[in-house]
Order: C-alpha cells, then structure tokens, then sequence
C-alpha cells in the first residue's frame, strides 16, 4: 500500500479534493435539508457510477499520451449486444435468470474488449493518431448499434438485473451500482499503483522511445490499454442497461468528453506518463455534485458547464505549470 500512495500525485490530488469538499460545503449550507442529506449521497453516487467504471479506463489511455473518444458509442453497442443477448435467450426459453444475464455481461464485456483491440491495433501497429482512430470507432459502434436496433431503444431487460443491479442495495443502503464502480476503481488504482502493467503504462507515456529501449513491448502495452478501455466501457454499458432499463442509445453522447474531463481534472497529465485513478474518481464526481446541488438550489443547469470548464481550465493550466517546473529543474 505505501508503493501505491507513492505513486499518487497527491498536490493535485489534493487540492482537486478540497475544490470538491467545498462545492459540497457551498450547496449544503444554501440547502442543507435538501443537499446533505443520505439520500441525495446515494443519487449523486448512482448517477456518477458508470461515468467512473469508463473514466478509470480513461485514466490508463491518456496516462499513455493517447487518448479515445469512442467510449460513449462503444457503452451503447455493449449495452445494445447485451440487452439483444439476454432477449434472445430468454425467446428460446430461457428462464429470465442469472444465467440468462450473465450471458449478456459476457456480451458485454466481449463486444467493449473487441472495440478496444481493435483502437489499439489501429493506433500502436498501423500507426493511424489514437484521434483519429477513436473518432472513426466512435461513429462505427453508434452506427452499428442502430442499425441493430433499427434506431430505436431496446427496452424490457430482465426484471432481476433491473430490480437487483439497476436499483438494488446491499446491506447498509448502499446501491449495488455503487459498489461495483467503487471496486472497479480500487483494482484500477492497485493495477496502476503496484503491478507491472502499471509501471508500463506510466513508462510508455513518459517516454515511449526510452520504455522500447528498456525491454517493454510497447505495441503490445498499447493494445492492452486501449483493450482495457474498451473493457470497462462494455462493463458500464451493462451497468447502463441495468439502471435505465433499456439502452439509452441517445443519451451517452458526451460521456466520451464527460470522462476525459474528470480525468484531466483528477491529475491526470494530457501529455502522458503521470496520472491517478484515486484522483480521477474525484474528479467524476465534481459535476455529478454540480448537476445536483445547481437543481437544489434552483440554478439553471447551464451553469454546471460554465464552473465545469473553469475547473478544467485551471487543472491543465497547473499541469502545464509543473511541468514547465519539472523540466527547470
């Protein structure tokens, strides 16, 4: 665990932290019966979990100087492959189970791992910009996913997945949504903190000539962080079914940019080779608690971006900063 705090950036880190504790202060004491509340904890928590699932994805990508804006397409195809997979089962007679369910997880899961392969050979072997790359992918999944759906959203999931993920809670009150974009983000910080694949991911964004020459396979890295992304962002479309009870095909258009925010945010450096998963679910959950407290206290929603974009501003401004330092010294 100490080589794993070690490898926080925990200046920006922290002071990205308190600019989050004091926007939650702001709205509790302008609404303290409506904003702070365990309610209102358990919603914005909700809310923000599948954008945190995609953003710790997010975090290993840019880490690597690369950068993908696919996601929010490759969630919907996920979710889309998924939510056919358990129809499908379900025509065939098959009991609207766990094991009907755990059939569309693995096409999930499948079906985000085969968009990710796919950006990474695009991007480290054919050498075509990670930009360019995840812009293509991008317009590809959400094409596919309505050309399967014939445009229209696939509705009807299983009651079981709904009632028990979408809605469920465990013991304690606290949503299953929760626990498991919580768990996905702590394996998250523990593969970048302390593995060997971590270290690559941090070794590649700094200097890809210099981890070549050191004995890593960066093509191969690549192809595994993009693979890894695609991962997770078939796990939140799976999670994305659950909560909303059918496949939101419209509704995920700005996740891509939603996730590169929080991340950026969060410390994670643009130009690659320093990063945090801790930080970056931080930063997920600064507009998730700007969305909420603005319609508390009856702001207009519009206002979420103005102070979402100023943060963001001065996150890259003190990146520049310390590198700028850093290359000083």
């Amino acid at each position: 665990m100490n080589a794993l705090w070690q490898r926080v950036p925990k200046g920006n880190t922290l002071w990205i932290f308190l600019v989050l504790v004091g926007i939650c202060v702001a709205f509790s004491v302008l609404n303290p019966t409506a904003f702070a509340t365990p309610f209102e904890a358990r919603t914005v928590a909700t809310n923000a979990s599948v954008l945190l699932v995609v953003a710790v994805g997010s975090t290993f990508v840019i880490i690597t100087g690369g950068i993908d804006l696919s996601v929010g397409s490759v969630l919907v195809f996920s979710g889309v492959v998924a939510g056919e997979v358990m129809h499908a089962g379900s025509d065939q007679g098959l009991a609207a189970g766990w094991g009907t369910i755990g059939l569309g997880l693995v096409a999930a899961l499948g079906s985000g791992l085969a968009w990710g392969l796919l950006n990474g050979f695009l991007t480290a072997v054919a050498k075509v910009p990670a930009l360019i790359v995840t812009l293509g992918t991008l317009g590809a999944a959400y094409g596919f996913s309505q050309i399967i759906t014939h445009g229209q959203d696939l509705r009807g999931v299983p009651d079981l997945l709904a009632e028990d993920i979408g809605l469920g809670r465990m013991v304690g009150g606290i949503p299953w949504m929760v626990v498991i974009a919580a768990a996905v983000t702590v394996v998250g910080a523990i593969v970048l903190g302390i593995t060997q694949f971590g270290r690559y991911t941090l070794a590649v964004g700094s200097n890809a000539e210099a981890a070549r020459r050191a004995g890593i396979n960066v093509r191969r890295h690549l192809i595994k962080v993009y693979a890894f992304q695609g991962l997770l962002a078939g796990l939140a479309g799976f999670l994305a079914l659950a909560y909303f009870d059918t496949t939101t095909i419209s509704g995920h258009s700005s996740d891509n940019l939603a996730a590169i925010t929080a991340v950026v945010i969060g410390g994670t450096s643009l130009f690659g080779g320093r990063g945090t998963v801790i930080g970056t679910a931080i930063g997920v959950f600064i507009p998730a608690v700007l969305a909420s407290g603005f319609v508390i206290v009856g702001v207009q929603s519009y206002w979420q971006n103005v102070a979402l974009g100023a943060v963001l501003i001065v996150a890259v401004y003190v990146d520049q900063l310390r590198r700028q330092s850093r290359n000083r010294q």
